[in-house]
């Protein structure tokens, strides 16, 4: 896994997701799941190209089962955007880089701007 990618866990979801200053990807994934293994280079070049503007961090449904469960997680792979410790944005399935990368470009500019009028 990228160095640029948060690997989740109980002990780091709350500091690293929900109290975090900068948008947050989520990526929900399972090992068995094929899905998963597509979009997973999708997610790690959203953590390079967005270090330091935004986290992307992996949260595997099998180790952190209660995580997945309060996010009701129904399939994998899910992708959650965060901003401000609330979700607001999901992803479901294999989609684009691209449109993975509109999302959190969409989140990274609203963030630039809350930023800079406070």
């Amino acid at each position: 896994m990228s160095a640029d990618i948060l690997t989740l866990t109980y002990e780091n979801f709350e500091p690293e997701v929900l109290a975090s200053h900068i948008p947050v990807v989520v990526d929900f994934w399972a090992a068995w799941c094929g899905p998963c293994r597509i979009l997973s280079p999708f997610v790690e070049a959203l953590g390079t190209e967005f270090a330091g503007q935004a986290k992307v961090g992996k949260l595997n449904i099998d180790h952190y089962p209660e995580i997945a469960s309060a996010y009701a997680i129904q399939a994998v792979p899910t992708l959650l955007f965060f901003q401000n410790g609330q979700v607001v944005d999901e992803v479901i399935g294999v989609v684009p880089k691209r449109q993975l990368h509109e999302k959190l470009n969409a989140l990274v500019e609203q963030n630039n701007l809350a930023t800079s009028a406070a």
